[in-house]
């Protein structure tokens, strides 16, 4: 009997510089969903990618001194590290420079000129390079979604008909309430409908870095229109075979706010014109917010997610993600935030279930569970009613993607475990020598153990995974959504006790650390001969990546070599304001780790790093080459 089909997608990527843990989010959101899919029978696809084209990208690669191609090429690299790190085991990782992709593109382009849909006229407006969006309209001459400067473009380009379509379009959505989610984003869609569609530019003749028009070739298909369709013919859609798309087809999209109307109003409209069938849903995510402002690289409040997770654990980084978001709104991020969530609920509560209960049958049963009485207590009956209770409404909560909502009703079981054994005070039953008593409370709680660890297994799959280590649980029928009844565990297995599942965090060691790494200590006269010892030379940043909140890590090349520089100038300057920058490098100064990373010089800064007198990198005039001796 074949198994029902699910379909889901990550956005494509913009491949303009290194992702960030906003960029994170919905990556992490899609594989848990995808996980618990594969968890309930389903025969699943996941999609993640990388969007490699438009004008943003040829601006980018021309100031790092590469080909478009090695631009992208390398952050296509980055990206599959990023959720290698993260734990996110996608199916598919589609990108818009693959050969296949561009002839679908083109074929998809011409079925849309020949049918009439497409058709040539001249463009006269604004455009945002950032956002890669055509303005007809801007009063204050700024994008509404990114609050950059416009240019102004006029050109030739072919349009699409996207007006034909709003009518169609517009029933659709009135009929199909799942189509968006969630609801204010679908009437966020529907009000700018109201207000009627115009035919859209979906090429252009100023960039070359681009899908070119096949019966055009003076045109390259605008980054949006070629960007779209990655998602259908990743699959085979208009490729030579197509029966990934008829099996898998519709698919449900996991996407920021910031491009709703893309995928919302142009991706639908596009399928319509294909006589093809709409996306199942739209699924819209809030920003994962820093410091009150949505996370940008450019802003330099950009965190890196991959320095994050070496730090506090990747299953922590996850679930906090998945826990601090609520379904469909922004969420903030903030390191206390973060270890808070570490210390009360995976640390204080469930951590220390676990491991009171490994250690109590280590203590009392020399860590094998003994048989177990049928008699219950009315602790226990009102244990397993939590624990049921929470199980159905985490399920319903999961089938919505309400992550937050699920993670928050399973615990609800965790902290009533702890109760529990506050409750029945094993270490008196020990001591009173009701040996049968104390059996079954442990077993409650393995089981109870047991549950919760199939309940976050597709948020924290390795932390599921130690649980069940550790409680002796290899048979994998016993780790399955089906065998969620308590009961099921056998008696007799051997407990294998660990280390702590997730140790607290010392916040006061982490600010004392940070305290250290920013003090500037006083400085004595020196001496010509002091000042010689100082080797100072031209450097040319290569490449720039937010280490920490504070800190900058960039590739520097001093002419004989390259070296990894870390400058705690990240509130100053983004990674991207860096890449192509000649700096002052000492490149005598002794080999440092911070925040474990390898920092082998110092970038020259003045500035005390206040409001009023903010850090600026040392300037150096001309264009001296890199490894240039500073005097």
């Amino acid at each position: 009997m074949s198994k029902e089909t699910f379909y889901i997608t990550t956005p494509i990527y913009y491949m303009s510089g290194e992702l960030h843990i906003g960029n994170t989010y919905p990556t992490v959101l899609t594989d848990t969903m995808a996980r618990y899919k594969k968890m309930r029978g389903y025969d699943v696809k996941f999609l993640t990618g990388t969007d490699d084209h438009g004008q943003k990208v040829e601006r980018m690669s021309a100031k790092t001194g590469k080909t478009p191609q090695d631009f992208v090429d390398g952050l296509a690299e980055l990206s599959k590290n990023l959720w290698k790190t993260m734990n996110c085991e996608y199916d598919i990782f589609m990108r818009t420079t693959l050969p296949f992709h561009a002839k679908a593109c083109q074929k998809i382009f011409r079925t849309l000129y020949e049918k009439g849909d497409i058709y040539l006229g001249k463009y006269e407006g604004l455009y945002c390079v950032e956002c890669e969006t055509f303005f007809k309209n801007a009063p204050d001459g700024l994008c509404s979604d990114c609050g950059r400067q416009l240019s102004g473009v006029t050109e030739e380009c072919y349009f699409f008909r996207m007006s034909k379509y709003a009518d169609k379009l517009i029933k659709y959505i009135h009929d199909n309430p799942e189509f968006i989610r969630p609801e204010s984003r679908r009437n966020e869609t529907l009000g700018f409908l109201k207000g009627g569609l115009e035919d859209i530019a979906v090429s252009r003749t100023t960039i070359k870095w681009g899908i070119p028009v096949d019966f055009d070739p003076k045109h390259v298909i605008y980054v949006w229109f070629d960007a779209l369709p990655n998602y259908a013919t990743a699959l085979g859609f208009y490729g030579e075979d197509d029966s990934d798309y008829r099996k898998y087809w519709p698919a449900v999209h996991v996407i920021g706010k910031d491009i709703l109307r893309f995928h919302t109003i142009i991706w639908p409209t596009m399928m319509m014109a294909l006589g093809e069938p709409l996306p199942k849903t739209v699924f819209v995510t809030g920003w994962l917010l820093s410091n009150g402002g949505k996370m940008s690289k450019s802003k330099g409040n950009s965190i890196d997610p991959i320095d994050l997770a070496k730090r506090y654990g990747v299953d922590a980084l996850r679930y906090f993600l998945m826990r601090e978001v609520v379904q469909g709104q922004d969420g903030n991020y903030s390191e206390d935030s973060l270890i808070n969530r570490i210390n009360s609920d995976l640390a204080n509560d469930l951590g220390n279930l676990l491991s009171r209960t490994v250690g109590m049958i280590e203590k009392y049963f020399e860590g094998k569970l003994p048989a177990v009485p049928k008699k219950m207590t009315s602790f226990d009956d009102a244990l397993i009613s939590t624990v049921e209770a929470s199980e159905a409404k985490a399920s319903q909560a999961y089938d919505r993607m309400a992550f937050s909502e699920a993670l928050s009703e399973i615990w609800v079981s965790v902290r009533r475990a702890n109760k529990y054994v506050d409750e029945t005070e094993p270490w008196l039953l020990h001591r009173s020598k009701e040996t049968e008593a104390l059996a079954r409370v442990l077993y409650m709680l393995c089981e109870t153990l047991r549950h919760t660890a199939i309940l976050i297994s597709p948020v924290m799959p390795g932390t599921s995974a130690e649980i069940f280590r550790q409680l002796g649980i290899w048979d994998d029928k016993l780790k399955t959504w089906e065998s969620l009844k308590f009961g099921k565990l056998p008696c007799e297995v051997k407990i294998e006790k660990g280390e702590t599942l997730f140790p607290r965090i010392d916040v006061k060691a982490i600010k004392e650390t940070e305290a250290e790494e920013q003090a500037v200590p006083s400085k004595p006269q020196i001496t010509i001969d002091d000042f010689g010892k100082l080797d100072l030379r031209v450097g040319i940043v290569k490449e720039c990546v937010k280490a920490s909140e504070k800190l900058l890590k960039s590739q520097v090349d001093i002419g004989s070599e390259m070296r990894q520089i870390l400058s705690g100038i990240a509130q100053w300057y983004a990674p991207e304001d860096m890449v192509g920058r000649r700096v002052v490098v000492v490149t005598n100064l002794k080999p440092i780790k911070l925040r474990g990373f390898l920092s082998e010089g110092m970038l020259l800064a003045a500035g005390e790093g206040t409001d009023d007198d903010p850090v600026k990198l040392v300037a150096v005039d001309g264009e001296p080459a890199a490894g240039t001796f500073v005097r």
